[in-house]
């Protein structure tokens, strides 16, 4: 007999637990939602790989990455949020409640946090497993130039990313070597990047080439490249080795459910939030331009912020918006517009006229539309009135005094 999962609920469920994961925990916590934290590997996710981050603000002294996210993973500890150590199996994360299912619980949640983050394609060369993130293999120009300064780095591919990536490891570097898979003069990245680079003095390009493997001892010293056209095998020593070969979001678990780009990122508005309600993304699993940990922990801090306003609005439109106790008059207005303000005297007026008899609500659209989102209201102002729990009319031109008595029959 298979065995029954153990039900929980939570306010907040966070998948993944890199930096944004880690960041959106705390915001959540210190809103006192209940918050629990999945992560199916390690706390801090890749960033815990980076032997230097030197351009996290505060940290001078360029710390591990692991430094940086132990004390992020210590810090939502302390806001009360759990931690659990497993793989999530299945999500649902259409309706109201959404559902997180591991092979043991199944998480019942208000709102649900993607922030499964990604991983770096890899070439499958020979010993590549031996040398990945801090011991010779690097995916981050931006993380590791630094540490690499006076030493040759050997850069895999030849797109946008990689060519832009190995122009700024020539600012750190002695010598920078690219492998390109074309012939020679052929590039995937655009015709300006590629004009520089060629200009560049400090890279080298070897044409027609691939990983064959990466031999060193406890650290990479040497990338063996092999010729696609003669088989030829080219030894090439080094200190470090760049690939920049594209990036894989870690999204297979949300398709079908969640809007994604061609290339499976999942795409959000300036909140963090997707196309479902209550389900945002944050860090390298979403549409963005730059992946650092500074804008995976601003992705963190505005979704536990949204997802703490979208439980707070929820709770407001179901328990007082659509009350069912007596027909309803909401008044949806933009504060900062003149005649919308000087209309909550007659919405004031008909309220008192209709002594205690109706229930009234006036939602302001200034700061944010969540509200008036859930009753389907793009123009302001507007009038929506309800009977028994649910809408019954919507009013949005012309809006008069006897015009709001006639749809609540006063």
């Amino acid at each position: 007999m298979a065995r029954e999962k153990k039900v929980e609920n939570y306010d907040v469920v966070i998948i993944g637990g890199g930096p944004a994961g880690l960041t959106a925990a705390i915001y959540a916590g210190r809103a006192r939602l209940k918050t629990i934290l999945i992560e199916k590997a390690l706390i801090g996710g890749l960033a815990t790989y980076t032997n230097e981050i030197a351009n996290y603000p505060g940290f001078p002294e360029a710390p591990k990455g692991e430094a940086i996210t132990n004390l992020m993973k210590d810090q939502a500890k302390k806001m009360g949020v759990d931690f659990k150590l497993t793989a999530v199996k299945s999500v649902e994360l259409q309706g109201e409640e959404k559902v997180v299912e591991t092979f043991r619980n199944k998480y019942l949640a208000k709102t649900v946090i993607l922030a499964t983050g990604g991983r770096n394609r890899v070439t499958g060369a020979t010993n590549e497993e031996k040398y990945l993130f801090d011991k010779g293999i690097s995916f981050c120009a931006t993380c590791d130039a630094a540490a690499n300064t006076d030493k040759h780095v050997v850069v895999i591919g030849s797109g946008d990313a990689a060519i832009e990536e190995g122009m700024f490891l020539t600012k750190f570097a002695s010598k920078v070597t690219v492998s390109v898979m074309h012939d020679e003069g052929k590039m995937d990245c655009n015709e300006i990047a590629k004009e520089a680079a060629m200009a560049n003095e400090k890279m080298e390009f070897v044409w027609n080439t691939v990983v064959d493997s990466f031999e060193g001892d406890e650290h990479l010293n040497q990338v063996v490249l092999k010729n696609v056209k003669t088989g030829e095998l080219i030894p090439i020593d080094c200190d470090n080795c760049f690939e920049f070969i594209g990036y894989i979001p870690n999204t297979e678990l949300f398709e079908g459910q969640i809007e994604m780009t061609g290339r499976k990122y999942i795409l959000t508005d300036d909140k963090m939030a997707t196309n479902l309600p209550g389900v945002f993304a944050v860090g390298d699993v979403r549409e963005k331009w730059l992946k650092q940990i500074a804008t995976a922990v601003g992705d963190g801090a505005i979704a536990g912020m949204a997802a703490e306003a979208y439980i707070a609005e929820t709770e407001t439109f179901e328990e007082h918006i659509m009350q069912d106790k007596k027909p309803g008059l909401i008044y949806v207005y933009n504060a900062i517009d003149a005649d919308s303000r000087a209309f909550l005297q007659t919405i004031e007026k008909i309220e008192d006229d209709a002594a205690g008899s109706i229930a009234v609500n006036r939602i302001d659209v200034y700061k944010s539309t969540g509200l008036a989102d859930r009753l389907g209201i793009k123009t302001f102002p507007a009038v929506v009135t309800t009977k028994d729990g649910k809408i019954d009319q919507t009013l949005l031109e012309n809006l008069t005094e006897d015009s709001i008595k006639t749809a609540l029959s006063l």
